[in-house]
């Protein structure tokens, strides 16, 4: 019987998986890297890019308070619920072809996006969009996996962490630009029109870069797609992640409630449907043995935290500064430029530090998080602007949840073999969503309900309510960081 290391995998110690049952040629790694990253930038950039176009969407389409959160929230809610169907379905017929299905469908979602002439087109295109992405994103992991071995798959994977770090802050900056400059008198048009020309772009190159040798095994095409999991998964997320959504904009009604306790059962019901498939020697949507492989459950803990923490922190102060500090959306996308450069180099750098320092790295990315989450309270908590100590908060959050995120994720997957690549994929991913909606839900309610009690929404005030959120922000970050004392696996 192993014991995992109390902190969870060490990245560094790791010997190399299994060779891929796919191998790549030796010229299509670092051009196949550097297509699907690109990919995952442009998807994860319309996260937060609607965001900040977010008001003038509302002013000039006449939406409602519910229609312009299903605007911003439809993406995620189909995004998430089908993140494990797009996985398997890259497993059956070729990640490379699935990946440039699931961006072909995302661009042609964009462009209709860009042209919608009222809400419930744009909900219903954005649904369309998030779909895309479901099927485009999970393959992203699956073909570093497979195409990727030793070293040369943690810096990959390295990578991929930055990716999701500055795509995040880079989608706000990129708002604020695109909106600010009413190109050719188009507003709010051009945040999705501008993945048009990316995307053909990528399809163009995609097609000579992922097709050759995309040609999934015997055994992977004999997988079934396993539709009634497909089914119980796809209700259970969805009961889990519409509440979430939509649960702060309509006052957390009963119904709100009612979801995520049928969320919960019916995730136990799949839990024990996989298991009793699994036993009969079927082929379930997620292999038990995935779940069970060493420090598994610790690193689907950790990303789901970490996560949460950062979708939370970016929502809150982007309520913050724009609401209380009254910033431009272009100047509130440039505050979050420390966290995301610094959270970029943590995460392409860290594999070269001290070996010695590799176990302490995750829980101290915690700890930093969760000092840094305090130092940004501290600094606004008088109402001001902060100075410079803020910006030094803002990057040593950066560097927390580099360090809480890069070498969980890389040491979740470092050892998963190449055949239960597209199970770890799709898990890793929906759990990485899940944790950032909960972070915006959760942290968001707390700032909201802080605001109402507190009274006018002033800047002094305001500030009360983000030092609140600050705190929690924190003492999530320091559950993390202990939780491989309890969480390990033996």
């Amino acid at each position: 019987m192993t014991t995992t290391p109390r902190t969870g995998p060490n990245p560094a110690s790791v010997s190399p998986p299994a060779r891929s049952e796919a191998p790549a040629t030796d010229n299509r790694p670092r051009p196949l890297l550097a297509l699907v990253l690109a990919a995952q930038f442009m998807a994860l950039l319309d996260v937060f890019i609607v965001n900040v176009a977010a008001p003038t969407i509302g002013t000039e389409l006449h939406a409602s308070g519910a229609q312009l959160q299903l605007v911003v929230a439809g993406y995620a809610i189909t995004y998430s619920v089908l993140l494990i169907t797009g996985a398997r379905l890259g497993e059956r017929f070729g990640h490379g072809r699935v990946h440039l299905a699931g961006l072909a469908l995302f661009t042609t979602a964009s462009l209709a996006c860009g042209l919608a002439q009222g809400a419930t087109e744009l909900i219903v295109f954005r649904l369309v969009q998030g779909a895309g992405s479901a099927v485009m994103i999970p393959q992203v992991l699956s073909l570093i996996q497979r195409n990727f071995t030793g070293e040369a798959r943690m810096k990959a994977l390295g990578a991929y962490s930055a990716v999701l770090a500055v795509g995040a802050a880079a989608g706000q900056v990129v708002g604020g630009v695109l909106v600010s400059a009413d190109l050719f008198g188009t507003s709010w048009r051009p945040v999705f029109l501008v993945n048009v020309p990316v995307g053909l772009v990528l399809l163009a190159v995609g097609a000579r870069v992922l097709l050759p040798g995309d040609r999934p095994t015997p055994r992977d095409r004999a997988r079934g797609l396993d539709l009634p999991g497909l089914v119980l998964l796809g209700a259970a997320v969805s009961l889990c992640t519409v509440p979430l959504v939509l649960g702060q904009e309509e006052d957390w009604p009963l119904w709100s409630w009612l979801s995520l306790a049928a969320a919960v059962i019916l995730f136990a019901v799949f839990c024990g449907y996989e298991s009793r498939l699994a036993g009969r020697g079927g082929a379930p949507l997620i292999t038990p043995s995935v779940l069970r492989h060493p420090g598994m459950g610790l690193a689907v803990f950790r990303i789901m935290a970490v996560m949460a923490v950062n979708g939370g922190f970016l929502f809150v102060l982007t309520l913050y500064v724009q609401g209380g500090l009254g910033y431009s959306p272009l100047r509130a996308g440039l505050s979050f430029a420390p966290t995301a450069v610094v959270f970029g180099i943590v995460g392409l750098t860290w594999r070269h530090w001290p070996a010695s320092w590799q176990r302490l790295l995750t829980p101290a990315g915690f700890l930093i998080t969760a000092l840094g989450a305090l130092g940004v309270g501290l600094a606004l908590k008088g109402g001001g602007d902060g100075g410079v100590a803020l910006y030094a908060a803002y990057a040593g959050v950066g560097v927390g949840l580099a360090l809480a995120f890069s070498p969980t994720l890389t040491g979740a997957l470092a050892t998963v073999e190449p055949r239960h690549a597209a199970d770890a994929s799709g898990l890793l991913a929906t759990v990485t969503q899940l944790g950032q909606l909960i972070g915006v839900a959760g942290f968001g309610t707390l700032f909201l309900n802080r605001l109402e009690s507190l009274g006018p929404s002033e800047a002094y005030t305001s500030a009360e309510a983000l030092w609140a959120c600050m705190f929690a922000l924190a003492g999530t970050a320091a559950v993390g960081a202990v939780s491989g004392l309890v969480l390990r696996r033996r």
